[in-house]
């Protein structure tokens, strides 16, 4: 008789697409005793692994950016009168809370830290790189919507905690001043080279308008206009009468009268001046031409308007100038701590309940599987 070689069903069963649940049930009543110890064995490793664990403190400091309503209200008062380009010598580092965060994660402050609180030969690494990979391991940055940054530091020790993460506020402090005196410092000098070429400019200017004013014995066209005009028309009106008088002399007296060549030799020194004031006028006139006004008049304008110009920019330049100064000044932090980091009463790790019961979990998991789907060996 031919006999069939027996065949586990299980193992026939793990080959299938579809597990049948009521095999599975009968393994698992038939194996329950191996899944019983799987998960007894795996729950006592893990519990002891657990507690083999040290606690993690972890500590938080939480600080807030510096805002730019945080300037004096002196300082605020004169940036006020300092115009539009006001901003440039405004206080504060400014930026966002990703900047500080930035300037957190950066590779001065990190090594600033660990020289301060000699973590290298705490964490007994040989390189200040691989320090510097651990720190970054246990200390986290974090900055949530309303713009606030917590820093959490986790060590074993809570006191250590809290002064790691203390310590790095305080330097991220430090190098905001140092960034922040920099800009300052640098704003102060463009503008004190920016004086200096406004105060040529503004000498110049001033130099071209007193020069035209000499060469045109002109202090105001605009006033010194109105004056010629009027002036004219008094002249014409002594000429119209002196010479209705002539006239009526005419009549009744020769040429060589005394009184005729008077008049009309008073005639002639109006006319004269009239002339003087209509046409080009002379050197001496103390009044412009009227001839000359619209030139006269645009030209003066144009110098008059380069030195309000620069007058202008020289006391926007000079009102900056005095806030750069008063910034670069500055040594006090502007940012605000809300929650210093202190010692916590208790830990934030190990999760050993948790541990124990991932682990247990994943044991019962584990050994259903094996008892369904048996590994057979065999041995020669």
């Amino acid at each position: 008789m031919n006999e069939q070689p027996y065949t586990n069903p299980a193992t026939e069963t793990c080959d299938e697409d579809e597990i049948n649940l009521l095999e599975l049930l009968q393994v698992i009543a038939r194996r329950k005793m191996l899944v019983i110890k799987i998960c007894v064995v795996t729950m006592v490793l893990s519990a002891c692994y657990a507690l083999m664990l040290k606690n993690i403190y972890t500590a938080t400091n939480s600080f807030l950016p510096p805002q730019k309503e945080n300037t004096s209200s002196a300082l605020s008062a004169l940036l006020s009168q300092a115009g539009g380009l006001a901003g440039l010598a405004g206080g504060g580092l400014g930026g966002t809370a990703d900047l500080y965060v930035g300037i957190l994660k950066s590779r001065s402050v990190f090594d600033a830290v660990i020289k301060r609180l000699d973590l290298q030969k705490e964490f007994k690494k040989k390189t200040l790189e691989d320090t510097r990979k651990v720190v970054e391991d246990v200390v986290k940055f974090k900055t949530s919507k309303d713009g606030i940054i917590t820093v959490s530091a986790d060590s074993k020790d809570p006191q250590k905690a809290a002064l790691l993460a203390n310590t790095f506020v305080d330097e991220l402090s430090r190098r905001s001043i140092q960034l922040y005196l920099v800009k300052a410092g640098g704003e102060r000098e463009f503008l004190e080279k920016r004086l200096e070429v406004v105060r040529v400019e503004l000498k110049k200017a001033e130099d071209d308008l007193k020069s035209f004013q000499d060469k045109y014995k002109t202090i105001k066209v605009d006033a010194q206009a109105t004056v010629a005009i009027e002036g004219i028309a008094r002249l014409k009106a002594e000429i119209i009468s002196k010479e209705v008088q002539l006239a009526a002399l005419s009549s009744s007296r020769t040429g060589e009268s005394s009184d005729v060549k008077e008049l009309q030799a008073g005639i002639s020194k109006l006319k004269s001046q009239l002339g003087a004031m209509v046409g080009s006028g002379g050197a001496d006139s103390i009044i412009p031409a009227t001839g000359n006004l619209p030139a006269l008049s645009v030209e003066y304008l144009r110098k008059m308007r380069e030195l309000k110009v620069q007058e202008a920019v020289f006391e926007q330049l000079t009102k900056q100038y005095e806030v750069a100064k008063i910034n670069e000044n500055k040594d006090s932090s502007t940012l605000q701590v809300l929650d210093e980091a202190v010692a916590p009463s208790r830990k934030s790790k190990p999760k050993r309940s948790l541990i124990v019961l991932l682990s247990t979990v994943t044991a019962f998991f584990i050994s259903i599987v094996c008892s369904y789907c048996p590994i057979n060996i065999n041995i020669s």
